[in-house]
């Protein structure tokens, strides 16, 4: 008899223990944890910049979604690595969301294999936001008006036609040699903490070419301080639709943009996660968002969860042997 009792009441109690869980999962509590406390976007890198701008769109659509205190921290440093550490040592709850670079995500593991983060064993992929074309550009004293005419003037000078990066190991870098890989030349790769720095050098007539993204150069080819020949993206931009994609150009397989996206520590619920996703893709495609980004040569480019961390996956792959073959080192 007290064992027939005693089965239901075990029964119960599993039944008790298990409701708060289920409740946990539900989107609805997703929603009401969100709006429980003020909002963190840790953005790496410093004002001015893509990732500030869409960390500061992603702030302003939370504040205004739960009527909550959210600020941008530009934790800087370390190629952006002080931000993602910083990151990684959030409470996982959904309200300290990074904005992060491709580069950060794809490039980063494999050129500093001593870095203090680990992408998929600290963090959650919650979606990308947007991608931009990148732009091959050059300073108007270069004689040099087609890729094809950059190409040969590079096989006349081998070595001697300079490119600026915003650093070793960035997409922008491996970028140029990509482009070099594929065109058979070497470009000399001018390295800088940055693209301001680089892009003034260029501006200059210090070194000849930038390869950057477009939200960065599209003022200075506008106004006739650079020369575009080509964007590594696998379609032309829009902003630029009279200049070439580089296999268009006669340069195949280097079809390159760069992209942003939206990182959550690990352990995040995952009710919490859904929410995220239902709630980024409405800011994000809002027509207002979507006409700012344009303004800045950003695209709304919008890939949740799993299949985010498929394509971080996939590029880290991708670059790897990129990587190894041309014997690049973090400096």
């Amino acid at each position: 008899m007290q064992r027939r009792m005693l089965i239901p009441t075990l029964l119960a109690l599993a039944s008790a223990a298990a409701l708060p869980l289920a409740q946990a999962q539900s989107p609805a509590d997703g929603r009401q944890a969100l709006a429980a406390a003020p909002f963190t976007i840790i953005a790496p890198f410093p004002p001015g910049g893509p990732v500030d701008t869409l960390a500061r769109m992603l702030s302003n659509g939370l504040a205004a979604q739960y009527k909550q205190v959210s600020i941008v921290d530009n934790r800087t440093g370390a190629n952006g690595n002080i931000g993602i550490e910083a990151a990684k040592r959030a409470k996982a709850d959904g309200h300290t969301l990074l904005v992060v670079p491709q580069g950060n995500l794809t490039i980063n593991p494999t050129l500093m294999p001593k870095l203090h983060y680990s992408v998929e064993g600290d963090f959650v992929p919650v979606t990308s936001l947007a991608r931009t074309a990148n732009v091959i550009a050059v300073h108007p004293s270069v004689p040099a008006k087609t890729i094809a005419e950059l190409v040969a003037l590079a096989k006349q000078k081998p070595g001697g036609i300079g490119y600026a990066s915003p650093g070793v190991g960035s997409s922008l870098h491996l970028a140029g040699e990509l482009f070099g890989q594929q065109a058979g030349v070497n470009f000399l790769h001018v390295a800088y903490k940055g693209t301001a720095p680089g892009l003034n050098d260029v501006l200059g007539g210090t070194v000849p070419m930038i390869i950057g993204n477009l939200p960065t150069l599209l003022p200075h080819i506008q106004s006739g301080k650079l020369r575009a020949l080509a964007v590594t993206d696998a379609q032309r931009s829009a902003e630029l639709s009279d200049v070439s994609t580089l296999a268009e150009a006669g340069v195949p397989g280097v079809a390159l943009s760069s992209w942003y996206g939206v990182m959550a520590p690990k352990g995040t619920p995952a009710a919490v996660l859904a929410q995220l996703q239902q709630d980024l893709g409405q800011i994000f495609n809002e027509p207002t968002s979507k006409a700012q980004l344009q303004k800045q040569g950003l695209s709304v480019w919008i890939v949740e969860g799993a299949k985010f961390g498929d394509v971080i996956r996939s590029e880290t792959a991708e670059w790897a042997p990129i990587i190894k073959r041309r014997g690049i080192e973090a400096q």
